[in-house]
């Protein structure tokens, strides 16, 4: 099992915790980040406006994660495609945005922010071959707990940028993971519960748990990220990977309330 883990005040960048964090791990879909951080930024150019129809091919079906394929609409709009990914992880959603923008570009975006050891690889597959990338996204998780950081204050391409990712973020339902131990509703927490208020991403593939995000407590406010790699053999094995990242939310928890 490897374990890489990262978390940071909001307020004065300190680091509070400090696990190999500068490993290049594999994230899942944490990748997606990346490429929503794209979309927003490009929702700035009238020739791509929020509200462009976007039509749904058969090369980009793909199963797992999302509502989408199992929807009757054929074709939605860019912007909703997005909160459909920062809501569901939506595969179906993010290789149609994929297809449009393409991976070269969330990479030249990706590296345009300063980030050297994170990465979108692919697009969503069933299944990987020999001569696709290996996992769909990469990151060491120093930079992927600056990169939420950054867009809580409002710094990622610019203000309004960082606010559309991080509102598309906040629709996250999967609470699963470090964000279990916050207690807040999977299905309605925009808003912010007993003092907590936050936005985040998870990844899973097999072998593979990542959580990265945001929350803020009447004391403070910090932001996570943290990353498992392990042989996914047995059901003790991974319940022990939930445990383990549900502790790390638990001491956020106790820093931040």
């Amino acid at each position: 099992m490897q374990v890489s883990a990262r978390v940071t005040d909001l307020s004065t960048g300190a680091e509070l915790l400090s696990v190999d964090d500068y490993v290049v791990m594999p994230t899942a879909s944490i990748g997606k980040v990346l490429l929503l951080v794209d979309v927003a930024a490009r929702l700035a150019d009238t020739e791509f406006a929020a509200l462009t129809i976007l039509d749904r091919e058969s090369n980009d079906s793909v199963g797992d994660s999302g509502i989408w394929q199992h929807l009757q609409a054929p074709s939605l709009p860019v912007a909703d495609l997005a909160a459909l990914i920062g809501a569901t992880s939506d595969n179906l959603a993010t290789n149609v945005l994929l297809r449009l923008i393409g991976l070269d570009s969330v990479r030249k975006r990706a590296e345009a922010i300063g980030l050297k050891r994170t990465a979108l690889l692919d697009r969503v597959r069933d299944q990987r071959g020999p001569d696709d990338a290996p996992h769909l996204s990469v990151g060491s998780m120093k930079e992927i707990a600056w990169l939420f950081s950054a867009l809580a204050r409002g710094e990622i391409v610019d203000q309004s940028t960082s606010q559309r990712v991080a509102g598309w973020l906040s629709l996250n339902a999967d609470l699963s993971m470090v964000a279990s131990a916050f207690g807040m509703d999977p299905l309605s927490h925009r808003a912010g519960d007993h003092g907590l208020q936050m936005f985040n991403k998870t990844g899973a593939d097999p072998g593979i748990r990542a959580d990265a995000g945001v929350v803020r407590g009447p004391r403070a406010g910090v932001a996570y990220a943290v990353a498992v790699s392990f042989a996914d053999t047995d059901l003790s094995t991974r319940l022990a990977v939930y445990d383990a990242m549900h502790t790390v939310g638990l001491d956020v928890v106790e820093y931040i309330h």
